[in-house]
């Protein structure tokens, strides 16, 4: 009887984890001191993708800052200003959406990745880090991330992956909205500046881009607990 239920029970977590989870992060992001890690590594992922994006179209990075409010901006020369500009939150929802993907996969997979983040971030202070706050920031990730490879149950580690990749798209689904400030100012005034398309369609579809993520994962979590 006693095993019945605990199957029962470890059943209805698996099956509802990813609706668990979801909420957590909807919470934390609530929490001003706590959900500070969290926007630095949304923030990040956000700035990282600009990055890649000047790197994959045959500019450079600059330089990558990042702010204690969670703001950041990197700074990228040559490239195409379009894509650059485009894949800020773009990336950032891929970037989320693939963590949880490759956590929920495998555990050795889980691992694995926290690894390549690992390298990333230290790269990231190495090759374009100019100041020491971002160097502080970027580094505490760094260390965050080792935590996560350190630990002695993978299930751990997949958990806290699969949350990080949910609070990422959560940020990506949210954080566009913060441009309508008024101010003309950010990624979505960029891209209306250059190819004349309003600043609300980009940031209508950047948002539609994050939800699209959301309900993948959603979607493959029914399937696979059918």
């Amino acid at each position: 009887m006693t095993s019945s239920r605990q199957n029962t029970k470890s059943s209805f977590w698996k099956k509802y984890q990813l609706y668990f989870l979801l909420v957590a992060a909807i919470v934390i992001r609530q929490i001003p001191i706590v959900s500070i890690p969290l926007n630095w590594l949304e923030t990040y992922f956000h700035e990282i993708s600009h990055g890649i994006a000047a790197l994959l179209t045959g500019g450079e990075i600059i330089n990558i800052q990042l702010f204690a409010t969670g703001a950041g901006l990197c700074t990228t020369q040559g490239g195409l200003s379009f894509f650059i500009t485009f894949f800020g939150y773009a990336g950032a929802t891929v970037w989320g959406w693939l963590l949880f993907k490759l956590a929920n996969s495998h555990q050795r997979t889980a691992q694995i990745f926290s690894g390549v983040m690992i390298v990333l971030l230290l790269a990231s202070i190495v090759l374009w880090a100019r100041d020491l706050l971002t160097m502080i920031i970027i580094g505490s990730l760094a260390v965050m991330f080792v935590f996560t490879v350190k630990m002695r149950r993978l299930y751990y580690l997949q958990l806290l992956l699969k949350f990080f990749g949910l609070s990422i798209l959560l940020n990506s689904l949210f954080s566009p909205t913060y441009l309508f400030d008024g101010r003309d100012l950010g990624d979505g005034a960029a891209l209306a500046s250059m190819t004349m398309v309003p600043e609300l369609v980009w940031v209508l579809l950047w948002c539609v881009l994050a939800i699209a993520a959301l309900y993948s994962l959603i979607k493959t979590n029914k399937k696979s607990h059918a």
